[in-house]
């Protein structure tokens, strides 16, 4: 199974590593509290026709290591830098669910695009969901601290009540089953108390609105219009209104879990963003 360490501490990361070592690379970066087997509708498709699909499980998330530190922004955006260098990938494509796009802005910001060409926030937060003044449509910080608090109390009654609104269930076309809608709250409760904790401080504070119009390469959005976890306008929108070359693709119905709901349509439109230039 393989497992690098961390150039931050030394913390021991589960990765995935999909596909003929000389295909086009996609790295794939997780939601919060996610591990890689979120994107079993993207990985195993796309590696079978030839791409190189690696993706990273962030630490306390998956099958990386129980650490107690390295959650910050800085911290998360290094250990993906360091998976790109320890398999010394090159011209990859990040793409990014949920928390994963602000982890790709700070990677990029902070260490350069030296190894990506390209870039897809999937239901992104970034810039940022709180409400700021460079973000007026953003939820109110003690509403999101409040939510937060609730998932301490009880993280598993927490994802469960949030499920329905995560798939958009009640929009037409949106059909998960309720045996998947479960599998996915279980794959939520093998992140810790204390990775889950320690991720939603950080989104309740995260805004990279100043990096992001530095992405000086190709960025897809890929964001819903019923996605209540990262309303379109306040955080993907403003990715394509902020970012220099940005192509934006608004999914009519879905929610935040549209990797799911939208799967054929998402891996085609990520085929197409990596080989239209």
């Amino acid at each position: 199974m393989p497992y690098f360490t961390s150039p931050v501490d030394g913390t021991r990361l589960h990765f995935v590593d999909y596909g003929p070592a000389d295909g086009p690379v996609v790295v794939f970066v997780n939601g919060a509290y996610l591990g890689t087997e979120m994107w079993e509708f993207q990985m195993p498709s796309l590696a079978a026709e030839g791409y190189r699909c690696v993706g990273l499980d962030r630490r306390g998330h998956g099958r990386s290591a129980d650490v107690w530190d390295g959650y910050g922004l800085d911290g998360l955006a290094d250990d993906l830098h360091g998976l790109l260098g320890h398999l010394d990938l090159r011209a990859a494509t990040l793409v990014g669910h949920s928390m994963g796009g602000l982890e790709i802005v700070r990677c990029l910001t902070r260490h350069g695009a030296g190894r990506v060409a390209r870039v897809a926030f999937v239901a992104g937060i970034a810039p940022g969901v709180v409400r700021s003044a460079d973000n007026p449509d953003g939820a109110d910080a003690a509403v999101v601290r409040a939510a937060n608090e609730a998932c301490r109390r009880d993280r598993a009654a927490f994802f469960t009540a949030s499920a329905d609104d995560y798939f958009a269930l009640g929009r037409p076309g949106n059909h998960v089953s309720g045996a998947y809608v479960q599998y996915v709250v279980d794959c939520c409760m093998t992140a810790t108390a204390r990775a889950t904790a320690a991720v939603q401080d950080l989104i309740a504070d995260a805004d990279v609105t100043p990096e992001v119009p530095k992405l000086d390469l190709p960025v897809l959005v890929v964001h819903g219009t019923h996605d209540t976890s990262a309303p379109l306008e306040a955080t993907g929108g403003r990715v394509a209104r902020l970012a220099p070359d940005v192509t934006l693709k608004a999914y009519e119905n879905a929610g935040h879990g549209l990797y799911v709901t939208h799967a054929d349509r998402l891996t085609g439109d990520l085929r197409e963003f990596m080989t239209e230039r």
